[in-house]
């Protein structure tokens, strides 16, 4: 399965107005926003747990990273409510479930494949500072390597921001809007730019809070290939 699998193309998805698909767990619903490949897949994806559902106990071979949208998603390891960021590394397993329900963005087979770091942040509590660079912009970083950073960033009202990717980026939207080339990105709205491009942003009248990841598509090709070996 090939899903916005042209990683050389900027891509806008309204995650929002998207139709829930069904995973082979009852109560575990998808929206896809990228993939290639079928059960075993590199993915990016809106994930959806009804109230009481849970997943099989599995190991993640390609490791699994996510945030947590709405509600609070469980396993062995703790509960994670709205805002935490979570990195299960190569090699990690767990028993997903939520009690209450959640959504959540969750990317699989994008590790480099030694990285056996665990990270597990609960970014209500976490606090930010201002973007060394942009007016009226701060950060709250969540994790960098020698490939990629993931961060939280928070625009005050019309604040501005014009970045390079040289690796390629991805953001999703938290809170507000930005208008970004020809779009309007609002909650939920996912944004996934290629190597060796830009991102010129505005934030609406209300501010935004987004979710950002930088620098990993220049190892695209080398997760799909993990991925068909797998």
């Amino acid at each position: 399965m090939k899903i916005a699998a042209n990683f050389s193309q900027r891509i806008v998805v309204h995650s929002d107005s998207l139709e829930w698909i069904k995973s082979p767990m009852p109560g575990v619903d998808r929206r896809p926003l990228d993939r290639v490949g079928e059960e075993v897949a590199r993915a990016t994806t809106i994930v959806r747990y009804a109230p009481g559902s849970e997943f099989s106990p599995h190991v993640h071979t390609g490791g699994e990273e996510f945030i947590v949208l709405e509600g609070v998603f469980q396993d062995e390891h703790g509960s994670f409510p709205e805002g935490s960021y979570i990195r299960n590394p190569p090699q990690s397993q767990h028993q997903p479930s939520s009690l209450t329900g959640c959504v959540m963005l969750v990317k699989l087979w994008q590790f480099q494949p030694e990285d056996r770091t665990h990270v597990r942040l609960q970014t209500r509590f976490m606090g930010s500072v201002k973007h060394a660079n942009f007016k009226g912009l701060s950060i709250t970083p969540l994790y960098k390597d020698e490939i990629e950073e993931v961060s939280l960033l928070h625009f005050e009202p019309d604040a501005e921001m014009t970045i390079e990717t040289q690796g390629g980026a991805e953001l999703l939207m938290l809170e507000g809007s930005l208008s970004e080339q020809a779009d309007t990105l609002v909650k939920h709205s996912w944004l996934r730019t290629p190597v060796n491009s830009e991102i010129n942003a505005k934030a609406g009248k209300n501010g935004a809070k987004v979710w950002i990841k930088t620098g990993h598509l220049i190892d695209v090709e080398n997760q799909i290939t993990r991925v068909q070996n797998a």
